[in-house]
């Protein structure tokens, strides 16, 4: 058996198809016998660190568990081809099985997380990412998402790319992503803030300003960014950090609930209101294209029958002008718009809603209007 099997990884270094099918003849319990093996460098491993195609796809085909078995250093054969740089091997296994892109190896470290340690390929990050979208909320044994991965490695054009994919990314788990991943706490509690201000990256710093973070959140010694920040003396484009954590209104651990003033209110109903079109836009993108003409059917109706509320208002308009005695008055006129019904002043002017001085009426008008302005907006926000 021994020796079938090291036959088997010189076939597997040479990526030879058809001795391959002659040691399977010998044995057809081959494969199966280092499917047993909880961990070994099967003929998988072998293939895809040299770069054998064709003898990894058909390998996969044969006993797909090899690629999710680890070798005996924790390593699937997809880490293997990161480790070694063949970048259209790790395209063609992602082909088989997308969810190889979240398979562990040793310390918990995903493919997308590898990745990042091994190279700086942003193309392999979007293909990733785009094979399977819920690789980005995988975290390691030491609880760091790849955002922390990226930062300790210095990866900063990486990090960017990540975090904008985040916030531009049109799906049902994009406001999750960017509430709790870009605020993930690692084993130590820090947050990949505080990981930016220890590293120095004023660039990664603003980014996630930008991005809605908690900026006073505490790591497990009670350290805040702010904290961090105070602890690093005459680092180079420290004053930049600074003046960026002050303007957002950073804390230190011991200090008080800040006193908000009118900038940090509107700052607030902006990024309120900026995450509502977000949420809103990517609802639209997500439905059907038969839910959403069927949406754009009933939508033109209640405009047109609110705009209709509007040139024929209930109860009418009077056609002509005219007194309480009678007597016909001038266009000019200007109609009384009190509530007032004992109201002894003109209010029968050609145009003017007959319903003008009662109180329903402008209720009706006003829901009317408020109405007609949310789905002008909403439409021009959806399209």
């Amino acid at each position: 058996m021994s020796e079938r099997i090291e036959r088997l990884k010189q076939v597997s270094q040479c990526g030879d198809v058809d001795t391959l099918y002659v040691l399977i003849q010998e044995d057809a319990y081959l494969l199966d016998h280092i499917d047993r093996v909880p961990f070994f460098d099967t003929p998988l491993h072998i293939a895809a660190c040299n770069g054998h195609i064709p003898f990894v796809m058909e390998m996969a085909r044969l006993k797909p568990s090899f690629a999710r078995k680890p070798n005996l250093e924790g390593f699937s054969p997809i880490h293997l081809a990161l480790q070694y740089k063949q970048t259209e091997m790790v395209s063609r296994l992602l082909q088989v099985n997308g969810d190889l892109v979240r398979i562990k190896g040793r310390e918990g470290i995903t493919p997308l997380h590898y990745a990042i340690a091994v190279d700086d390929q942003l193309d392999l990050l979007a293909e990733f990412l785009s094979v399977c979208p819920n690789s980005i909320e995988d975290v390691t044994t030491r609880n760091e998402t790849v955002l922390h991965i990226t930062l300790k490695c210095d990866k900063l054009e990486a990090f960017k790319f990540l975090v904008e994919w985040i916030r531009q990314k049109r799906s049902k788990n994009s406001i999750f992503w960017e509430r709790k991943i870009l605020n993930w706490k690692n084993e130590k509690g820090n947050t990949v803030l505080h990981i930016a201000i220890s590293k120095n990256q004023p660039e990664a710093v603003r980014l996630l300003l930008k991005s809605g973070v908690d900026i006073n959140a505490k790591n497990l010694e009670g350290h805040t960014a702010g904290d961090i920040l105070a602890e690093q003396i005459e680092v180079e484009n420290n004053n930049e950090i600074r003046v960026m954590l002050l303007h957002a209104g950073a804390l230190s651990a011991n200090s008080s609930l800040p006193n908000y003033n009118y900038s940090h209110y509107l700052h607030s109903i902006v990024s309120s209101l900026e995450e509502s079109l977000i949420r809103c836009s990517r609802e639209w993108r997500m439905i059907s294209e038969d839910k959403r003409n069927a949406l754009l059917v009933v939508t033109t109706l209640l405009i047109a029958v609110t705009y209709d509320g509007v040139l024929n208002p209930p109860g009418g308009i009077w056609q002509e002008d005219s007194s309480k005695h009678g007597i016909r008055k001038s266009h000019a006129m200007k109609p009384n718009l009190s509530f007032n019904k004992n109201d002894t002043l003109p209010n029968k002017i050609a145009g003017t809603p007959i319903g003008l001085r009662l109180l329903p009426f402008w209720l009706f008008l006003a829901s009317n209007s408020v109405y007609v302005f949310i789905r002008n907006n909403s439409s021009s926000h959806s399209i």
